[in-house]
């Protein structure tokens, strides 16, 4: 039974995420991440990042993690998601003209002033990781949402590694000047729609508990509550 997800860059980071099972003790639970974290002290890994409930706090700083912030996770069935009509429109980064340097720099300028306060990478780093973590058609994942000729904001839908069915956003924001227009909803459905195309019939969304916006926009498309998590990093002593 798998109690633990783990993307790995060797010697640079790991991130690991707690895989809730209803029959697991917080026993079970702490004795396998030990496991884990002997390995990531074994190999040398610069930093671990963890999203943990918050029941393991205690134990987690105990151990020399400290606590960066708290997500939310929302789901929704897909089926239940229509598109409302809007002047929004969405172009593909694989079908269009602009280069990886534009795409990278529209990133940046998405997660600028983001109330989510778990920025882990740097823009080189996120790019770099497109495909490790979703292949080398990443291109054809990554949305821009435009209104009037304008970019707007960015989707980047997938379907979660080890399943067939669980959509996921591996990145939406909105550049700063939309935020709180209500286009926000709109690119959202966009990403939605985008996940059923590629198979997934349901959705998975994650947000800093302060991102207000965000809960938002997951609430006016149907999403509600799944979990908590708190999110923990620990980071390897530096030698001098």
């Amino acid at each position: 039974m798998k109690l633990f997800s783990t993307i790995k860059k060797e010697k640079e980071y790991w991130l690991v995420d707690q895989v809730k099972q209803p029959v697991v003790s917080e026993r079970d639970y702490e004795e396998t991440f030990q496991e884990l974290l002997r390995e990531w002290d074994h190999k040398e890994v610069d930093y671990l990042s963890l999203l943990m409930d918050e029941t393991f706090e205690v134990w987690l700083l105990k151990k020399g993690f400290h606590k960066v912030s708290v997500i939310v996770e929302y789901t929704v069935d897909l089926h239940t998601i229509h598109m409302q009509i809007s002047d929004i429109s969405t172009m593909i980064l694989a079908d269009s003209e602009m280069t990886d340097e534009t795409f990278a720099h529209l990133y940046e300028q998405c997660r600028s002033g983001s109330a989510n306060k778990n920025n882990l990478f740097t823009i080189e780093q996120i790019m770099e990781s497109f495909e490790l973590e979703l292949g080398p058609d990443w291109r054809s994942h990554c949305m821009i949402f435009q209104r009037e000729g304008e970019s707007v904001g960015i989707g980047i839908p997938h379907i979660e590694p080890d399943t067939l069915e669980e959509g996921r956003l591996f990145y939406f924001g909105m550049l700063p000047k939309w935020r709180g227009k209500g286009v926000g909803t709109v690119c959202h459905q966009h990403s939605l729609e985008a996940l059923k195309g590629f198979g997934a019939t349901y959705y998975v969304g994650s947000t800093d508990a302060s991102n207000a916006g965000m809960i938002r926009i997951f609430e006016n498309n149907g999403c509600v509550l799944r979990d908590r998590k708190g999110v923990y990093r620990i980071d390897r002593p530096r030698t001098v």
